[in-house]
Formats: C-alpha cells, sequence, structure tokens
C-alpha cells in the first residue's frame, strides 16, 4: 500500500479514523512499527501520518517514532537544532522510555505543519523558541517511547503465548526471563503495528532514568566535525547560482537608480536584480557576486526616515514612562506604601537595540517554477517560512516545498521569515535555483533588533532598610504583538513582561506598569531572552540599589526576601558558595550577584569582575548554580550555559545598535564587538538536583549575567551602571 493510500484513508476517514485502522494501514507500508503523537493541539495518529508519509518520505512531527525491520528508531520533530543540543536532549526522552541506546536513534527534519504538529507552549505556533522544546516534549515523547515499548512487549508476548507481564524490554528487544527468548525491536515491528494501542502507559519514575540525567554526548557533533553537517548556507541543488545584495540603508527606503555596466564586466556574474528596495547581483560563484555588488552604483531614496537618530528614540520611550500604562501586575498599594517609607530610593535604566550577529549570516536558497516553489533554509519557525514563499511567489500553500537544515546560530533572529521573502524576490527573477547570502554588513545593518527599553524604578525602605513598596514602568517595544497578535492584550505580552513580574522576592506592595512604544524606522525582534534580557538587568540592578541604600550584603539581603521560594534561595546559596562570596579579593575587583526565576528555571550568577583605571572591564569569573528541574542532558545544560554567558558578557560590555542619518552605524565585528577567547571567563556551573518537571535553558544564562557583571563593577567602582552598554561607565575613581 502506498503512502497515497494512507491519505487517502486519512481525508475519508478525517479525524475519527481509529486508531486500529491506522495501525494495520501503516503496518502494510514497509512492515514496521509507526507510532504518531503531537505536542500540540492536534492529536491524530492516523492525520500524522498521513503528513509523514509525503512523496518526500519524510515524517511530520510533533513527533512520530518509526521503527522499521532494521531495528533503527527513526524520530522526525519540528524544533531545530541550532547548537542547543535539542537533538540529543529530546531523542534522550524517547530512548529512555523505549529502552534504546541513544546512538540507535536517527533524526529527520520536520516539515511546516502548523496545524497538526504546534507547540502548545506557544499557543500552538510550530516554532523553535522562548527555551522550551523539552519542555513541550517532556509528556509526550516519553509517552510515546512508553507506548511504543508496551506495543512491542505485547507483540512479542503474543507471538511466544506468555504474559505480557513476564517480559521485558531492554536494549531494544524484549527479552522473556523464563524461557530466555528475545527477540529484536526489528524482529517485532511489523506485529506490534497491529497491537492495539493503550489507552494509558505507565511512565517510569526519575529514580529509574538510566539515560535521562547522564551526561550524553551530542549526536550532531560527529557531523559537524567532520564537515558532513549540512546547514542552510551549505544547500547547493543542482545548478544553483549565488546572490548577494544590498538593501536600502534607510529602512522604509527605496532605490531611486542602478547603474550596473561596471557589475556586469565583473567575471561569473550573470544577472543584476532590482527590487523596489534593493538590488541583487547573481552569479556563478559568491565572490563574483560580491565584486558585483561592490561594482554596482545605486543611488537611494532615504525616505521618510532619513533624518532618524538614537537619541529621538531614546526621548521618546523616556516622555512615555512619565505617563501612566498598562498594569502587568499588583500586589498591595505602592503608592501608600511610598508616602510612609522611611526611606526613597529612585532611579532610571536604559538598554540599547542589539543585532543578533549570528556566526551563519542570513541565507536562503530558492528555485521558482511556474507551477511551484522549493526553499532551502535554516529557520526556527518553518510554517513562517512557507507561507511567506508562498504568498510572495502567488502560489498556493501546498505547491510550496520548504527543507529545514542546521542553523548556525538562530538567538531568535530565525524566527523572522524577512530572508526568505527577500530570497524568492529575487528567485523569481531567475532561471532555476540560487542561493541568497546577505554579507556580514548586510546582516548587522539590516537585523530586526533586540528591543530598545526606557524603565523608571521607585522603591520604599523601612527602618531597617527592607524593601515596603516596589514601582516599575517601562516602555518599548513588543515583539510579540507583531508576531504572535493574540498574546498581545490589553496592551500586554508575556514575553515583554517576563522578569519584571512574579519575582521571586516577596514584596508586600509591588506595582508594575508596561507601555508599548513601537520605535519608528527600526525593526526589532526576539533576542536570546529577549523580556528577561532587559528585565532582569534592570530588577536584579535595583534590588542591589537597595541591599547598598540599607548599607547591607547583597546576598543577604536578597536572602531576607526569599522564604516563600526556597529555590530560588537554594541556587542563590549554592552560587554564593561556590564563589567564595565574602572572601577577599584585589583592589578593582569585585563580585556581583544575581538571582531570577525566568524560562520556569531557577538561577543565580555571580561574577567576579576585574576594573582597570581606565575603566577597562574584564569579567575573571561566572559561577551559577541552577535548579531547572530534572536534568535531562548535565552536558548540554553546562554548555547551553557558557554558551548564554558568553553572549550575554558580550551585550553588557559592548551591544550596542546605533542610529545616524537613519542608518545603523555598527557593520561587522570590529564595531560590533563580541568576546574574544581571550577574554572569556573562567565559568563554573552546578546543577541542582531535582525530581520537578524540566525547565528552559537556552536562555536563561544569558539574562542573568548582565546584572551580576554590573554589580560586580559597582562592588568594585562604587560606580552604577544603569545604562548598557558598560563601555567607559565604570572607570575607578
Amino acid at each position: 500500500m502506498t503512502a497515497n493510500r494512507i491519505i487517502e484513508l486519512v481525508e475519508r476517514d478525517g479525524v475519527d479514523l481509529s486508531r486500529r485502522r491506522f495501525l494495520s494501514v501503516s503496518a502494510a507500508v514497509g512492515g514496521g512499527l509507526l507510532i504518531g503523537f503531537t505536542t500540540g493541539p492536534a492529536n491524530n495518529a492516523a492525520a500524522a501520518a498521513a503528513a509523514g508519509k509525503s512523496a518526500s518520505q519524510t515524517f511530520t512531527p510533533n513527533a512520530f517514532i518509526r521503527i522499521g525491520s532494521d531495528g533503527q528508531v527513526v524520530l522526525t520533530m519540528p524544533y531545530v537544532e541550532m547548537g542547543q543540543g535539542t537533538y540529543t536532549s529530546i531523542p534522550m526522552l524517547i530512548a529512555e522510555e523505549l529502552e534504546v541506546d541513544l546512538k540507535q536513534v536517527r533524526l529527520e527534519h520536520a516539515p511546516p505543519n502548523e496545524k497538526l504538529y504546534g507547540n502548545p507552549l506557544l499557543g500552538g505556533l510550530q516554532a523553535t523558541g522562548n527555551s522550551n522544546a523539552v519542555r513541550a516534549s517532556w509528556q509526550p515523547l516519553r509517552q510515546a517511547g512508553a507506548t511504543a515499548r508496551t506495543m512491542l512487549v505485547a507483540a512479542a508476548a503474543k507471538r511466544w503465548n506468555v504474559d505480557p507481564a513476564s517480559c521485558r524490554a531492554q536494549s531494544g528487544q524484549v527479552l522473556h526471563a523464563p524461557t530466555r527468548k528475545k527477540l529484536k525491536y526489528g524482529e517485532l515491528a511489523a506485529d506490534a503495528a497491529r497491537m492495539p494501542v493503550p489507552e494509558k502507559v505507565a511512565l517510569k519514575e526519575p529514580k529509574d532514568f538510566k539515560l535521562i540525567g547522564t551526561p550524553a554526548k551530542r549526536l550532531d557533533t560527529p557531523a559537524k566535525v567532520n564537515g558532513s553537517a549540512v546547514y542552510g548556507i551549505d544547500a547547493r541543488p543542482p545548478g544553483v547560482k549565488f546572490a548577494t545584495l544590498a538593501q536600502s540603508p534607510v529602512f522604509g527606503g527605496r532605490v531611486k537608480s542602478v547603474n550596473d555596466a561596471a557589475a556586469k564586466s565583473v567575471k561569473g556574474v550573470r544577472q543584476i536584480v532590482r527590487l523596489d528596495d534593493a538590488v541583487a547581483v547573481v552569479a556563478d560563484h559568491m565572490g563574483a557576486a560580491k565584486k558585483g555588488l561592490a561594482a554596482l552604483v545605486i543611488e537611494w531614496d532615504d525616505g521618510p526616515h532619513a533624518k532618524l537618530e538614537t537619541q529621538q528614540i531614546v526621548d521618546e520611550l523616556e516622555q512615555a514612562t512619565l505617563k501612566p500604562g498598562a498594569v502587568a501586575q499588583n500586589i498591595g498599594n505602592v503608592d501608600k506604601a511610598l508616602a510612609s517609607a522611611s526611606t526613597k530610593v529612585e532611579a532610571t535604566y536604559q538598554v540599547p537595540f542589539l543585532a543578533h550577529a549570528t556566526m551563519e549570516p542570513m541565507n536562503c536558497t530558492v528555485h521558482v517554477r511556474k507551477d511551484g516553489c522549493e526553499v532551502w533554509v535554516g529557520n526556527q519557525a518553518l510554517p513562517r517560512a512557507q507561507a511567506t514563499a508562498a504568498k510572495t511567489a502567488g502560489l498556493p500553500l501546498d505547491k510550496v516545498v520548504v527543507h529545514n537544515h542546521l542553523i548556525g546560530g538562530g538567538f531568535g533572529r530565525r524566527l523572522e521569515w524577512d530572508g526568505v521573502t527577500r530570497a524568492v524576490q529575487i528567485a523569481m527573477q531567475v532561471e532555476g535555483p540560487v542561493k541568497v547570502v546577505w554579507t556580514r554588513e548586510e546582516d548587522i545593518q539590516h537585523d530586526m533588533y533586540r528591543p530598545m527599553s526606557f524603565d523608571r524604578l521607585s522603591a520604599g525602605l523601612d527602618a531597617k532598610g527592607m524593601p515596603v513598596a516596589w514601582n516599575h514602568r517601562f516602555a518599548g517595544s513588543s515583539v510579540m504583538a507583531r508576531w504572535a497578535p493574540p498574546f498581545f492584550k490589553d496592551g500586554l505580552d508575556p514575553d515583554t513582561t517576563e522578569g519584571a513580574i512574579d519575582l521571586v522576592y516577596a514584596f508586600p506592595n509591588f506595582h508594575v506598569e508596561y507601555l508599548q512604544v513601537e520605535p519608528p524606522g527600526i525593526p526589532t525582534a526576539f533576542w536570546r531572552s529577549v523580556g528577561p534580557s532587559h528585565n532582569v538587568f534592570v530588577t536584579e540592578s535595583f534590588i542591589d540599589e537597595l541591599a547598598a541604600a540599607a548599607k547591607q550584603d547583597p546576598v543577604a539581603y536578597r536572602r531576607a526576601l526569599l522564604d516563600k521560594t526556597p529555590r530560588a534561595k537554594g541556587v542563590l546559596d549554592l552560587a554564593a558558595e561556590k564563589a567564595g562570596w565574602g572572601k577577599p579579593l584585589p583592589v578593582g575587583v569585585g563580585r556581583g550577584v544575581s538571582v531570577q526565576f525566568a524560562f520556569a528555571s531557577y538561577m543565580a550568577q555571580v561574577a567576579e569582575v576585574e576594573v582597570a583605571k581606565d575603566g577597562a572591564v574584564r569579567v575573571r569569573r561566572v559561577v551559577c548554580a541552577v535548579d531547572c528541574g530534572i536534568a535531562v542532558n548535565p552536558d548540554t545544560i553546562r554548555a547551553q550555559i557558557q554558551s548564554a554567558v558568553i553572549f550575554g558578557i558580550s551585550a553588557a560590555l559592548h551591544g550596542e545598535v546605533t542610529l545616524k542619518s537613519g542608518r545603523v552605524e555598527q557593520s561587522n565585528f570590529h564595531d560590533y564587538t563580541v568576546l574574544r577567547m581571550n577574554e572569556a571567563p573562567a565559568i563554573e556551573v552546578y546543577i541542582v538536583n531535582s525530581t520537578e518537571p524540566p525547565g528552559g535553558m537556552g536562555e536563561a544564562g544569558t539574562s542573568a549575567i548582565t546584572p551580576a557583571v554590573t554589580n560586580a563593577i559597582y562592588a568594585a567602582t562604587g560606580t552604577r551602571v544603569r545604562k548598557l552598554p558598560v563601555a567607559d561607565q565604570a572607570k575607578r575613581v
């Protein structure tokens, strides 16, 4: 029976296609066991099988276990791998319950299918972000593995005519201890596919885990080391041409005129493509395309934002915070408590626009035909990529095929689809496939940036220096309002306010307001840890200011406010102990601390920072304690925290995107600086043993490190950093 026949049966029977009928159908295709399950709103296994059994034989997740007669377990899932270890941690969930070795699990990229495979923690959107791939998969993937195991055991028991309770699964086979019989999964796959699907299966208790919680080697490492791993930028369909482009240097600008005579004379240049707001050079190879681009003479119409300056946006945000905003959280009566406070502390904070600056620049390969479009890309939200390709090319959605690939750095940039739109626009004028690669300069100057924000805070302290009131009002862009409008309600969204509300501290009177202010002439987007990357810097800096005003130790001050959040107190105590908090340091060296609950994980960091007399800042050591629930793969957790810390330090010390005459001033790593190898601190990570469900990890370290660093600068110099980046604010007195 063919895959098309399965699709016909699904379409005929609809969502009521029975489990038994689905299994009998799928068993007839290749004699294997196919377990379908979804982590999204749709849960029909047959529909999943239909989507998966496409002409390309790619199975659509969220997600599928496929076991063939060779015994190999194939997992196809909607989450993408961009260095965070997803393609190891998630297979561990299946392997644990299925009782197979991790190396026995093979992965396939998932095609777009948002209706079936939406992420439940992202409102049903098929996307990788918000540090929730493992969180979203924790129950359903384990259940899928346990279901497959139960059916395999049942198939073996039936063949041997014994009680299934007398059999057990182990190392990819089913054993019957009394008779010493055993059968490999591959030998049982066809029979298991005919067994009834159990309505409920028992999942392992944490004490029985063999794989989860152990340091597992990354499944994608060998291919990345030997060069066989395929990223979006590596896609090379037959006959592909290469293109690079220049887009209007001012957002909203247009092409006025182009002189392409010199560009056309460059050897290897095949075509010049002119769009309303961009010009692309198509060539035989990237070198020729870049030379052709440099030879173009383009005159731009800068449009309405030609005179935009950074300070204009800052001023608008600052003025906005003078007016009331949407109330994000309110506890007690802040105004009354402030009026009677013994001491009042006030401060304003400001964070800049930030670029993503991924190691793999934006790229997309597209082949537009009259009857269809094919796209090769690395993207965090594949249905968005498919939809924009279809809309741009004027094709039905089902005529667009998208191949997803490994991503060389996402950080939220590849949750966007503008790169795909641009590539399709170019490809529509090119015969055959064309790979569009942005230069580093184009990438940084036409990014979609982490929002700039301005914050106004005040707090009241009692006679003992403890907070009786906390008031926080901030203004900035809401990415969620654009990217997922249903999440933006009553002037608020959960991403923008995370880290500003539901703090770990016990405040009797607490009030937070947010004002959505969208900047003109510069697009904003998700950036690693997004809302918390701004909010945790502000809140953890301000709590440090309160400790200083009360003349109390920053760690002791925080501990006194954490009685109702023992997990937060636990990570604070652990980080402080391991960092040697309170021990003497040389002149010009300070320790700073931060505590947060973000992405469903508790984290504390202590940064040890050295400040030279001229203000040069060096982060010498970072100690991180994290309680992220069950640590699926401790090695991945440590690696993600190390990565996030480096990313966050780069932003804290150097990260800033500024505008002059409507143009982004930064262009490459010489003026958009990232931490160099010799500048990287020693990073220690301590993971708290826990039986709670897993929390998020990919972004948490980025939001925690910035206030730890700036608080350490204060400890070393007495200078409070309220505006990022640190730059020359840290000079010792």
